[in-house]
Protein backbone atom coordinates (compact mmCIF):
# COMPACT_ATOMS: atom_id res chain seq x y z
CA UNK A 1 0.00 0.00 0.00
CA UNK A 2 1.03 3.51 -0.48
CA UNK A 3 1.59 5.46 2.55
CA UNK A 4 1.33 9.35 2.05
CA UNK A 5 3.25 11.23 4.60
CA UNK A 6 1.62 14.55 4.43
CA UNK A 7 -2.55 13.79 3.03
CA UNK A 8 -4.38 16.88 1.67
CA UNK A 9 -5.81 14.85 -0.69
CA UNK A 10 -8.50 16.34 -3.10
CA UNK A 11 -10.65 14.12 -5.07
CA UNK A 12 -10.21 14.76 -9.16
CA UNK A 13 -12.88 16.52 -10.95
CA UNK A 14 -14.00 13.40 -12.45
CA UNK A 15 -14.84 12.03 -8.80
CA UNK A 16 -16.48 14.98 -7.28
CA UNK A 17 -18.27 15.87 -10.64
CA UNK A 18 -19.62 12.52 -10.13
CA UNK A 19 -21.29 13.03 -7.06
CA UNK A 20 -22.65 16.45 -7.73
CA UNK A 21 -24.13 14.85 -10.37
CA UNK A 22 -25.98 12.30 -8.32
CA UNK A 23 -27.00 14.59 -5.97
CA UNK A 24 -28.75 16.73 -8.54
CA UNK A 25 -30.41 13.63 -9.73
CA UNK A 26 -31.31 12.44 -6.63
CA UNK A 27 -32.43 16.41 -5.49
CA UNK A 28 -34.76 16.54 -8.83
CA UNK A 29 -36.12 13.06 -8.55
CA UNK A 30 -37.33 13.92 -5.47
CA UNK A 31 -39.37 16.61 -6.54
CA UNK A 32 -41.31 14.15 -8.69
CA UNK A 33 -41.60 17.13 -10.91
CA UNK A 34 -40.30 15.48 -13.85
CA UNK A 35 -42.01 12.08 -15.12
CA UNK A 36 -41.72 10.04 -18.60
CA UNK A 37 -38.82 10.32 -21.12
CA UNK A 38 -39.07 14.41 -21.00
CA UNK A 39 -37.92 14.60 -17.26
CA UNK A 40 -35.32 12.07 -17.89
CA UNK A 41 -34.21 13.35 -20.40
CA UNK A 42 -34.13 16.76 -19.02
CA UNK A 43 -32.57 15.33 -15.82
CA UNK A 44 -29.72 13.87 -17.65
CA UNK A 45 -28.83 17.27 -19.16
CA UNK A 46 -29.08 19.25 -16.31
CA UNK A 47 -26.74 16.51 -14.82
CA UNK A 48 -23.99 16.72 -17.52
CA UNK A 49 -24.44 20.36 -17.04
CA UNK A 50 -23.24 20.35 -13.55
CA UNK A 51 -20.27 18.22 -14.46
CA UNK A 52 -18.99 20.50 -17.57
CA UNK A 53 -19.37 23.51 -14.87
CA UNK A 54 -17.59 21.85 -12.25
CA UNK A 55 -15.05 20.70 -14.64
CA UNK A 56 -14.54 24.24 -15.86
CA UNK A 57 -14.01 25.61 -12.40
CA UNK A 58 -11.46 23.19 -12.02
CA UNK A 59 -9.94 23.69 -14.84
CA UNK A 60 -9.77 27.62 -14.30
CA UNK A 61 -8.25 27.03 -10.71
CA UNK A 62 -5.53 24.47 -12.36
CA UNK A 63 -4.47 27.35 -15.12
CA UNK A 64 -4.03 29.93 -12.68
CA UNK A 65 -1.90 27.47 -10.43
CA UNK A 66 0.07 26.41 -13.73
CA UNK A 67 0.46 30.73 -14.29
CA UNK A 68 1.27 31.45 -10.76
CA UNK A 69 3.99 28.80 -10.92
CA UNK A 70 5.37 29.46 -14.43
CA UNK A 71 5.84 33.63 -13.05
CA UNK A 72 8.46 32.00 -10.35
CA UNK A 73 10.32 29.34 -13.03
CA UNK A 74 13.12 31.24 -14.74
CA UNK A 75 13.12 30.13 -18.65
CA UNK A 76 16.38 28.94 -18.81
CA UNK A 77 17.84 25.44 -17.25
CA UNK A 78 20.77 27.41 -15.39
CA UNK A 79 20.83 28.25 -11.78
CA UNK A 80 21.41 31.94 -11.20
CA UNK A 81 23.98 31.86 -8.73
CA UNK A 82 22.69 35.07 -6.69
CA UNK A 83 19.03 33.15 -6.32
CA UNK A 84 17.56 31.51 -3.80
CA UNK A 85 16.59 28.48 -5.43
CA UNK A 86 13.23 26.92 -3.77
CA UNK A 87 12.97 22.97 -4.85
CA UNK A 88 10.11 21.01 -4.02
CA UNK A 89 8.99 17.37 -4.27
CA UNK A 90 5.06 16.91 -3.56
CA UNK A 91 3.02 13.87 -4.04
CA UNK A 92 -0.36 15.42 -2.72
CA UNK A 93 0.60 19.12 -3.79
CA UNK A 94 1.11 20.13 0.13
CA UNK A 95 4.73 20.73 -0.24
CA UNK A 96 4.06 22.55 -3.60
CA UNK A 97 1.81 25.17 -1.51
CA UNK A 98 4.66 25.73 1.00
CA UNK A 99 7.33 26.18 -1.88
CA UNK A 100 5.09 28.80 -3.29
CA UNK A 101 4.41 30.58 0.09
CA UNK A 102 8.11 30.45 0.96
CA UNK A 103 8.85 31.63 -2.63
CA UNK A 104 6.43 34.53 -2.01
CA UNK A 105 7.49 35.22 1.37
CA UNK A 106 11.53 35.76 0.30
CA UNK A 107 10.87 38.05 -2.88
CA UNK A 108 8.67 39.90 -0.45
CA UNK A 109 12.07 40.89 1.51
CA UNK A 110 13.88 41.44 -1.45
CA UNK A 111 15.40 38.54 -2.48
CA UNK A 112 15.94 37.30 -5.76
CA UNK A 113 14.05 33.80 -6.09
CA UNK A 114 13.76 30.92 -8.42
CA UNK A 115 11.45 28.41 -7.56
CA UNK A 116 10.94 24.37 -9.27
CA UNK A 117 10.47 21.32 -8.80
CA UNK A 118 13.49 19.05 -7.53
CA UNK A 119 12.92 16.79 -10.47
CA UNK A 120 13.56 19.80 -12.94
CA UNK A 121 17.54 20.07 -11.38
CA UNK A 122 20.64 18.08 -12.23
CA UNK A 123 24.01 18.05 -11.02
CA UNK A 124 25.31 20.88 -12.89
CA UNK A 125 22.56 23.61 -11.58
CA UNK A 126 22.97 22.26 -7.69
CA UNK A 127 27.01 22.89 -8.06
CA UNK A 128 26.46 26.17 -9.60
CA UNK A 129 23.92 27.36 -6.87
CA UNK A 130 24.51 29.02 -4.05
CA UNK A 131 21.35 28.47 -1.40
CA UNK A 132 18.60 25.80 -2.17
CA UNK A 133 15.79 25.11 0.14
CA UNK A 134 14.35 21.81 -0.35
CA UNK A 135 10.57 21.32 0.42
CA UNK A 136 10.27 17.47 0.15
CA UNK A 137 7.54 14.83 1.15
CA UNK A 138 8.21 11.47 1.73
CA UNK A 139 5.92 8.35 -0.18
CA UNK A 140 5.93 4.49 0.19
CA UNK A 141 8.65 3.34 2.05
CA UNK A 142 10.64 6.08 2.79
CA UNK A 143 10.63 6.86 -1.12
CA UNK A 144 10.96 10.37 -2.67
CA UNK A 145 7.43 11.37 -4.22
CA UNK A 146 7.40 10.19 -7.70
CA UNK A 147 8.18 13.45 -9.50
CA UNK A 148 11.74 13.32 -7.78
CA UNK A 149 12.27 9.29 -8.33
CA UNK A 150 14.79 9.88 -10.93
CA UNK A 151 16.55 12.83 -9.29
CA UNK A 152 16.81 10.38 -5.80
CA UNK A 153 18.10 7.59 -8.80
CA UNK A 154 19.96 9.47 -10.68
CA UNK A 155 21.53 12.65 -9.18
CA UNK A 156 21.60 10.59 -6.04
CA UNK A 157 23.51 8.22 -6.99
CA UNK A 158 27.01 10.21 -8.56
CA UNK A 159 29.43 10.92 -7.17
CA UNK A 160 29.92 14.98 -6.98
CA UNK A 161 31.04 17.78 -4.94
CA UNK A 162 28.84 20.70 -3.25
CA UNK A 163 31.51 22.83 -1.47
CA UNK A 164 30.16 26.16 -2.21
CA UNK A 165 26.20 25.36 -1.24
CA UNK A 166 24.40 26.63 1.82
CA UNK A 167 21.05 25.10 2.06
CA UNK A 168 18.13 23.98 4.51
CA UNK A 169 15.21 21.56 4.10
CA UNK A 170 11.83 21.23 5.13
CA UNK A 171 10.69 17.67 5.78
CA UNK A 172 6.97 16.40 5.85
CA UNK A 173 5.93 13.53 7.38
CA UNK A 174 3.11 12.01 9.10
CA UNK A 175 4.61 10.42 12.40
CA UNK A 176 1.80 7.63 12.04
CA UNK A 177 3.22 5.68 9.26
CA UNK A 178 6.78 4.44 8.99
CA UNK A 179 9.88 6.23 7.58
CA UNK A 180 9.10 9.25 9.09
CA UNK A 181 10.19 12.31 6.94
CA UNK A 182 12.61 9.68 5.41
CA UNK A 183 13.53 11.45 2.00
CA UNK A 184 14.14 14.77 3.89
CA UNK A 185 16.39 13.28 5.80
CA UNK A 186 18.12 11.41 3.25
CA UNK A 187 18.47 14.23 0.90
CA UNK A 188 20.38 16.33 4.23
CA UNK A 189 22.65 13.34 5.01
CA UNK A 190 23.58 12.96 0.92
CA UNK A 191 23.77 17.34 0.65
CA UNK A 192 26.21 17.14 4.11
CA UNK A 193 28.11 14.48 3.01
CA UNK A 194 29.45 15.76 -0.31
CA UNK A 195 30.57 18.91 1.22
CA UNK A 196 27.46 21.13 1.41
CA UNK A 197 26.57 23.33 4.74
CA UNK A 198 23.54 23.37 5.97
CA UNK A 199 21.39 26.75 6.90
CA UNK A 200 20.13 25.10 9.81
CA UNK A 201 18.93 22.00 11.07
CA UNK A 202 15.74 19.71 8.82
CA UNK A 203 12.91 20.92 9.87
CA UNK A 204 10.12 17.99 10.68
CA UNK A 205 6.07 19.01 9.46
CA UNK A 206 4.61 16.51 11.25
CA UNK A 207 1.29 16.21 9.40
CA UNK A 208 1.22 20.02 8.67
CA UNK A 209 1.98 20.89 11.87
CA UNK A 210 1.98 24.46 12.21
CA UNK A 211 4.37 25.03 14.91
CA UNK A 212 6.86 23.77 12.80
CA UNK A 213 5.82 25.58 9.75
CA UNK A 214 6.09 28.55 11.95
CA UNK A 215 9.51 27.84 12.76
CA UNK A 216 10.46 27.47 9.03
CA UNK A 217 9.24 31.10 8.92
CA UNK A 218 11.20 31.98 11.65
CA UNK A 219 14.12 30.56 9.61
CA UNK A 220 13.28 32.42 6.29
CA UNK A 221 13.11 35.64 8.18
CA UNK A 222 16.76 34.81 9.24
CA UNK A 223 18.03 34.47 6.10
CA UNK A 224 16.38 37.14 4.57
CA UNK A 225 17.88 39.78 7.50
CA UNK A 226 14.08 40.92 7.16
CA UNK A 227 12.57 38.99 10.37
CA UNK A 228 8.99 40.85 10.42
CA UNK A 229 7.76 38.52 8.38
CA UNK A 230 4.20 37.88 8.84
CA UNK A 231 3.35 33.97 10.12
CA UNK A 232 1.36 31.97 7.44
CA UNK A 233 -0.84 30.67 10.32
CA UNK A 234 -1.28 32.63 13.66
CA UNK A 235 -0.43 30.71 17.07
CA UNK A 236 -3.14 30.34 19.69
CA UNK A 237 -1.58 31.55 22.69
CA UNK A 238 -2.01 31.34 26.30
CA UNK A 239 -1.71 34.66 28.49
CA UNK A 240 1.63 34.23 30.76
CA UNK A 241 2.95 36.72 33.22
CA UNK A 242 6.67 38.49 33.38
CA UNK A 243 7.38 37.78 37.34
CA UNK A 244 11.01 38.21 37.24
CA UNK A 245 13.71 39.71 35.31
CA UNK A 246 17.21 39.79 35.75
CA UNK A 247 20.16 41.22 34.45
CA UNK A 248 22.82 38.76 34.20
CA UNK A 249 26.12 40.29 32.63
CA UNK A 250 26.27 43.34 34.19
CA UNK A 251 29.30 45.58 33.00
CA UNK A 252 30.03 43.11 30.14
CA UNK A 253 31.53 44.94 26.72
CA UNK A 254 28.49 42.07 24.89
CA UNK A 255 24.81 43.49 24.46
CA UNK A 256 22.40 42.80 27.83
CA UNK A 257 21.09 39.66 28.81
CA UNK A 258 18.29 38.58 31.17
CA UNK A 259 16.81 35.80 32.76
CA UNK A 260 13.39 35.65 32.44
CA UNK A 261 10.35 33.95 35.17
CA UNK A 262 7.36 33.55 33.35
CA UNK A 263 4.07 31.88 35.23
CA UNK A 264 0.71 31.53 33.50
CA UNK A 265 -1.35 34.47 34.41
CA UNK A 266 -4.50 31.80 34.86
CA UNK A 267 -3.16 30.20 38.15
CA UNK A 268 -5.56 26.79 37.09
CA UNK A 269 -3.57 26.35 33.81
CA UNK A 270 -1.26 23.33 33.81
CA UNK A 271 2.17 23.78 32.49
CA UNK A 272 3.70 20.97 30.79
CA UNK A 273 6.93 20.76 28.49
CA UNK A 274 10.02 18.80 28.22
CA UNK A 275 13.79 19.78 28.10
CA UNK A 276 14.23 20.93 24.34
CA UNK A 277 10.92 22.21 23.59
CA UNK A 278 10.47 25.93 22.69
CA UNK A 279 8.41 28.94 24.08
CA UNK A 280 6.56 31.05 21.36
CA UNK A 281 6.39 34.71 22.22
CA UNK A 282 3.57 37.09 20.66
CA UNK A 283 5.68 40.30 20.62
CA UNK A 284 4.70 44.05 20.60
CA UNK A 285 5.69 47.22 19.54
CA UNK A 286 7.46 49.77 21.33
CA UNK A 287 5.20 52.09 23.37
CA UNK A 288 6.77 54.87 21.16
CA UNK A 289 6.61 53.54 18.24
CA UNK A 290 2.70 53.18 18.68
CA UNK A 291 2.73 56.58 19.80
CA UNK A 292 4.86 57.81 16.81
CA UNK A 293 2.25 56.74 14.48
CA UNK A 294 -0.78 57.72 16.38
CA UNK A 295 0.52 61.43 16.15
CA UNK A 296 1.61 61.14 12.73
CA UNK A 297 -2.04 59.82 11.78
CA UNK A 298 -3.41 62.16 14.19
CA UNK A 299 -5.49 59.36 15.82
CA UNK A 300 -6.93 58.81 18.96
CA UNK A 301 -5.48 55.41 20.23
CA UNK A 302 -8.35 54.93 22.88
CA UNK A 303 -10.93 54.88 20.46
CA UNK A 304 -12.08 51.62 19.71
CA UNK A 305 -12.04 48.80 16.83
CA UNK A 306 -12.41 45.45 16.26
CA UNK A 307 -10.05 42.75 15.54
CA UNK A 308 -11.04 39.14 14.55
CA UNK A 309 -12.66 38.32 17.66
CA UNK A 310 -12.78 41.27 20.18
CA UNK A 311 -13.44 44.92 20.49
CA UNK A 312 -10.24 46.68 22.10
CA UNK A 313 -8.50 49.78 21.47
CA UNK A 314 -6.42 51.49 19.09
CA UNK A 315 -3.36 51.36 20.52
CA UNK A 316 -3.86 48.13 21.82
CA UNK A 317 -4.11 46.32 18.45
CA UNK A 318 -1.30 48.97 16.50
CA UNK A 319 1.20 47.44 19.07
CA UNK A 320 0.69 44.10 18.18
CA UNK A 321 0.81 44.75 14.06
CA UNK A 322 3.60 45.77 12.07
CA UNK A 323 4.00 49.26 11.62
CA UNK A 324 5.19 50.82 8.65
CA UNK A 325 8.34 53.01 8.55
CA UNK A 326 8.72 54.34 5.27
CA UNK A 327 6.87 57.50 4.43
CA UNK A 328 4.95 57.01 1.19
CA UNK A 329 3.63 53.50 3.16
CA UNK A 330 2.26 56.36 6.02
CA UNK A 331 1.34 59.00 3.55
CA UNK A 332 -1.17 56.09 2.18
CA UNK A 333 -2.80 54.99 5.80
CA UNK A 334 -3.78 58.70 6.16
CA UNK A 335 -6.55 58.38 4.60
CA UNK A 336 -8.23 55.13 6.49
CA UNK A 337 -10.36 54.90 9.08
CA UNK A 338 -8.96 53.52 12.34
CA UNK A 339 -10.89 50.48 11.98
CA UNK A 340 -10.08 50.22 8.23
CA UNK A 341 -6.14 50.79 9.63
CA UNK A 342 -5.64 47.98 11.77
CA UNK A 343 -7.55 45.78 9.37
CA UNK A 344 -4.48 47.09 6.57
CA UNK A 345 -1.66 46.19 8.92
CA UNK A 346 -0.37 42.61 9.32
CA UNK A 347 -0.22 40.72 12.71
CA UNK A 348 3.65 40.75 13.97
CA UNK A 349 5.68 37.26 13.63
CA UNK A 350 6.12 35.07 16.67
CA UNK A 351 9.70 35.10 18.26
CA UNK A 352 11.47 31.82 19.56
CA UNK A 353 13.20 30.98 22.46
CA UNK A 354 14.56 28.00 24.20
CA UNK A 355 13.06 27.33 27.54
CA UNK A 356 15.62 27.11 30.16
CA UNK A 357 13.69 25.03 33.03
CA UNK A 358 11.35 22.43 33.87
CA UNK A 359 7.53 22.41 34.46
CA UNK A 360 8.15 21.15 38.03
CA UNK A 361 10.53 24.31 38.67
CA UNK A 362 7.15 26.77 38.82
CA UNK A 363 7.67 28.40 36.07
CA UNK A 364 8.70 28.64 32.44
CA UNK A 365 12.29 30.65 32.57
CA UNK A 366 13.95 31.97 29.32
CA UNK A 367 17.61 33.52 28.70
CA UNK A 368 17.39 36.51 25.92
CA UNK A 369 20.00 38.88 24.95
CA UNK A 370 18.95 42.24 23.57
CA UNK A 371 19.22 42.64 19.58
CA UNK A 372 20.44 46.17 19.20
CA UNK A 373 19.46 47.51 15.48
CA UNK A 374 21.46 49.63 13.23
CA UNK A 375 18.74 52.31 14.15
CA UNK A 376 19.97 52.09 17.97
CA UNK A 377 16.31 50.63 18.50
CA UNK A 378 15.91 47.38 20.19
CA UNK A 379 14.92 44.04 18.21
CA UNK A 380 11.22 43.36 18.11
CA UNK A 381 11.40 40.01 20.08
CA UNK A 382 14.25 40.80 22.71
CA UNK A 383 13.32 44.54 23.18
CA UNK A 384 9.38 43.27 24.49
CA UNK A 385 10.77 40.93 27.01
CA UNK A 386 13.87 43.00 28.37
CA UNK A 387 12.45 46.39 27.72
CA UNK A 388 9.07 47.57 27.34
CA UNK A 389 7.15 44.79 29.00
CA UNK A 390 6.61 45.30 32.82
CA UNK A 391 7.13 43.07 35.53
CA UNK A 392 3.89 41.50 36.68
CA UNK A 393 2.55 42.24 32.72
CA UNK A 394 1.01 40.17 30.64
CA UNK A 395 2.11 38.99 27.47
CA UNK A 396 1.60 35.72 24.74
CA UNK A 397 2.92 32.77 24.48
CA UNK A 398 2.65 29.28 23.70
CA UNK A 399 5.20 26.20 24.01
CA UNK A 400 5.59 24.55 21.31
CA UNK A 401 6.86 20.49 21.24
CA UNK A 402 10.45 19.99 19.57
CA UNK A 403 11.01 16.56 19.83
CA UNK A 404 14.56 16.93 17.56
CA UNK A 405 16.31 18.23 20.75
CA UNK A 406 14.24 16.26 23.69
CA UNK A 407 16.27 14.43 26.57
CA UNK A 408 17.94 11.13 25.40
CA UNK A 409 15.28 8.15 26.89
CA UNK A 410 17.95 5.70 28.31
CA UNK A 411 20.51 6.68 31.00
CA UNK A 412 23.20 7.55 28.33
CA UNK A 413 26.31 9.65 29.06
CA UNK A 414 25.50 13.26 28.45
CA UNK A 415 27.65 16.13 26.51
CA UNK A 416 26.23 19.54 26.51
CA UNK A 417 27.90 21.93 23.79
CA UNK A 418 26.89 25.58 24.06
CA UNK A 419 27.80 29.41 23.87
CA UNK A 420 26.13 32.56 25.03
CA UNK A 421 21.87 31.82 25.80
CA UNK A 422 22.14 28.27 24.01
CA UNK A 423 22.66 27.94 27.60
CA UNK A 424 19.22 28.22 28.28
CA UNK A 425 18.25 24.68 26.44
CA UNK A 426 21.46 22.99 28.19
CA UNK A 427 20.02 24.23 31.30
CA UNK A 428 16.80 22.83 30.98
CA UNK A 429 18.58 19.34 29.71
CA UNK A 430 20.69 19.49 33.26
CA UNK A 431 17.71 19.90 35.65
CA UNK A 432 15.75 16.95 34.01
CA UNK A 433 18.75 15.02 34.50
CA UNK A 434 18.75 15.83 38.32
CA UNK A 435 15.33 14.95 38.49
CA UNK A 436 16.40 11.62 36.62
CA UNK A 437 19.36 11.01 39.28
CA UNK A 438 21.42 10.75 35.97
CA UNK A 439 24.58 11.83 37.01
CA UNK A 440 27.26 11.23 33.75
CA UNK A 441 27.18 14.67 32.55
CA UNK A 442 30.11 17.03 30.43
CA UNK A 443 29.30 20.29 29.87
CA UNK A 444 31.14 22.88 27.64
CA UNK A 445 30.40 26.72 27.90
CA UNK A 446 31.52 29.55 25.67
CA UNK A 447 31.13 32.94 26.46
CA UNK A 448 33.29 36.42 26.20
CA UNK A 449 34.54 37.19 30.17
CA UNK A 450 34.42 35.01 33.21
CA UNK A 451 33.68 38.01 35.32
CA UNK A 452 31.06 39.32 33.55
CA UNK A 453 29.17 36.56 31.06
CA UNK A 454 29.52 33.27 33.12
CA UNK A 455 25.49 33.01 33.00
CA UNK A 456 23.88 30.56 36.46
CA UNK A 457 27.55 30.36 37.69
CA UNK A 458 26.71 29.57 40.80
CA UNK A 459 24.15 26.91 39.54
CA UNK A 460 26.43 25.59 37.12
CA UNK A 461 29.15 25.45 40.27
CA UNK A 462 26.83 23.80 42.73
CA UNK A 463 26.13 20.83 39.87
CA UNK A 464 29.95 20.52 40.01
CA UNK A 465 30.27 20.00 43.72
CA UNK A 466 26.91 18.16 43.88
CA UNK A 467 28.60 15.82 41.10
CA UNK A 468 25.76 16.05 38.95
CA UNK A 469 28.64 17.43 36.67
CA UNK A 470 31.59 14.70 35.81
CA UNK A 471 33.30 17.37 33.50
CA UNK A 472 32.99 21.01 33.02
CA UNK A 473 34.78 23.27 30.43
CA UNK A 474 34.62 26.45 30.12
CA UNK A 475 35.79 28.77 27.39
CA UNK A 476 35.65 32.60 27.74
CA UNK A 477 37.43 33.84 24.56
CA UNK A 478 38.32 37.64 25.63
CA UNK A 479 40.26 36.49 29.07
CA UNK A 480 43.30 36.05 27.43
CA UNK A 481 45.14 37.63 24.45
CA UNK A 482 44.62 34.59 21.86
CA UNK A 483 40.91 34.07 21.95
CA UNK A 484 39.50 30.58 22.75
CA UNK A 485 36.23 28.93 21.81
CA UNK A 486 33.68 26.53 23.16
CA UNK A 487 35.02 24.30 19.89
CA UNK A 488 38.93 24.80 21.12
CA UNK A 489 37.96 23.20 24.92
CA UNK A 490 36.01 20.41 22.65
CA UNK A 491 39.20 19.90 20.55
CA UNK A 492 41.63 19.43 23.28
CA UNK A 493 39.50 17.19 24.93
CA UNK A 494 39.26 15.19 22.13
CA UNK A 495 40.54 11.69 23.54
CA UNK A 496 38.10 11.94 26.41
CA UNK A 497 35.36 12.62 24.36
CA UNK A 498 36.25 9.50 22.07
CA UNK A 499 35.90 7.72 25.53
CA UNK A 500 32.68 9.35 26.05
CA UNK A 501 31.03 8.23 22.73
CA UNK A 502 32.38 4.74 22.90
CA UNK A 503 30.26 4.53 26.28
CA UNK A 504 26.95 5.41 24.43
CA UNK A 505 26.98 9.24 25.19
CA UNK A 506 24.82 11.44 23.18
CA UNK A 507 25.87 15.31 22.46
CA UNK A 508 23.52 17.96 22.39
CA UNK A 509 24.53 21.77 20.86
CA UNK A 510 22.58 24.80 21.58
CA UNK A 511 23.18 28.44 20.46
CA UNK A 512 24.43 30.13 17.68
CA UNK A 513 24.79 28.47 14.34
CA UNK A 514 27.52 30.89 12.96
CA UNK A 515 30.76 30.42 14.33
CA UNK A 516 29.53 28.15 17.16
CA UNK A 517 27.75 25.14 16.20
CA UNK A 518 29.60 25.16 12.76
CA UNK A 519 33.26 24.71 14.50
CA UNK A 520 32.03 22.34 16.98
CA UNK A 521 30.29 20.12 13.99
CA UNK A 522 34.17 20.12 12.40
CA UNK A 523 35.43 19.26 15.25
CA UNK A 524 33.40 16.57 15.69
CA UNK A 525 34.11 15.51 12.47
CA UNK A 526 37.54 15.55 12.96
CA UNK A 527 38.03 13.55 16.16
CA UNK A 528 35.28 11.06 15.57
CA UNK A 529 35.24 11.27 11.41
CA UNK A 530 31.81 11.17 9.53
CA UNK A 531 30.40 7.73 9.46
CA UNK A 532 30.31 7.71 13.25
CA UNK A 533 29.19 11.51 13.49
CA UNK A 534 26.27 10.21 10.74
CA UNK A 535 25.49 7.11 12.85
CA UNK A 536 24.81 9.32 15.74
CA UNK A 537 22.86 11.85 14.12
CA UNK A 538 20.54 9.08 12.73
CA UNK A 539 20.46 7.59 16.04
CA UNK A 540 19.21 10.50 17.66
CA UNK A 541 22.58 10.77 19.66
CA UNK A 542 23.64 14.15 17.94
CA UNK A 543 21.04 16.59 18.42
CA UNK A 544 21.22 20.66 17.99
CA UNK A 545 19.07 23.71 18.50
CA UNK A 546 20.87 26.22 16.74
CA UNK A 547 19.85 29.46 15.74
Amino acid sequence: MNKRAISDFFPGPGLLGLACAIGATASIAQTQLLDGAAGRLFAAALVLLFYCVFCLVVFIGHRRKQQAFARWESGGTGVDADNVVVAFASQTGFAEQLALQTAQSLQAAGMAVRLCELGRLDLAQLQSAQRILFIVSTTGEGDAPDSAAGFARKVMGQPARFDGLRYGVLALGDRSYGHYCAFGHALDVWLHGHGAQSLFDTIEVDAGDNGALRHWQHHLGVLSGHTDMADWSTPTYERWLLTQRRLLNSGSIGAPAFHLALTPADGRQRMSWQAGDIAEIGPRNAPAKVTALLDALQMDGLQAVRDETRQTSLNELLSRRLLPDDLQALTALRALTPQTLVEQLRPLPHREYSIASLPQDGRLELLVRQTVLSDGSLGLGSGWLTAHLAEGGELDLRVRENRSFHSPASDVPLILIGNGTGLAGLRAHMRARIVGRRKRNWLLFGERSQQHDFFHREEIERWKVQGMLQRLDLAFSRDQSERIYVQDKLRDAGDELRRWVDDGAAIYVCGSLEGMAAGVAQVLHDTLGEEILESMAANGRYRRDVY
